[in-house]
């Protein structure tokens, strides 16, 4: 992971996610059916507006501090446009694009295979409680499967239960490591 979604990302990367649905009984699969549809898509370059807002609302999330406001939107459209990042964004009928996913591609050692790692997932306040949330990591999930990843790794801040218990109950399992992070600035 980069720097800064690093240390958001320990903080709780998905964290947003975190927000995103709070995340109900493991029973509960989806959003209530009095719930409106979620649909995911992959951003393109058209999105890249709709996802900076998104964006922005997860760095303030994170109280991150950005100096040039035009920052976030450069930097969501620069990953889009070369292709370095799949950025998912979640819409809901009559509330429109409440949420984004971002995921890095990069490979793991330890199964010789490439993996991904969710570094980014958030839902705007008026989109949690619908099931973005969860829809947007489902997606990454099948996604990922589809294109025969090792896996899907996540971290999360320790005091962010709601994230935890969506993610537990979508199959993501607490490891043992301990995450580093050496800010070079």
């Amino acid at each position: 992971m980069n720097g800064q979604a690093q240390a958001a990302a320990q903080q709780d990367v998905p964290s947003p996610a975190e927000d995103s649905t709070p995340a109900p009984a493991p029973a509960a699969a989806s959003a209530p059916s009095s719930a409106p549809a979620v649909s995911v898509r992959a951003a393109g370059e058209a999105d890249v507006d709709a996802a900076a807002v998104l964006f922005r609302g997860y760095l303030d999330f994170y109280e991150v501090d950005i100096e040039d406001p035009d920052a976030p939107r450069a930097f969501l459209a620069e990953r889009i446009a070369k292709d370095e990042s799949l950025v998912l964004l979640a819409d809901v009928p009559g509330a429109g694009t409440v949420g984004f996913a971002q995921v890095y591609r990069g490979f793991s050692s330890l199964s010789l295979r490439t993996a991904w790692v969710l570094n980014d997932l958030y839902v705007a306040p008026e989109g949690r409680r619908t099931g973005a949330g969860r829809a947007l990591l489902r997606e990454v999930l099948r996604r990922a499967r589809e294109a025969g990843v090792s896996g899907v790794q996540l971290e999360t801040a320790y005091d962010n239960t709601v994230a935890q218990g969506l993610y537990e109950a979508e199959g993501f399992v607490r490891e043992e490591f301990h995450v580093y992070f050496h800010d070079l600035g």
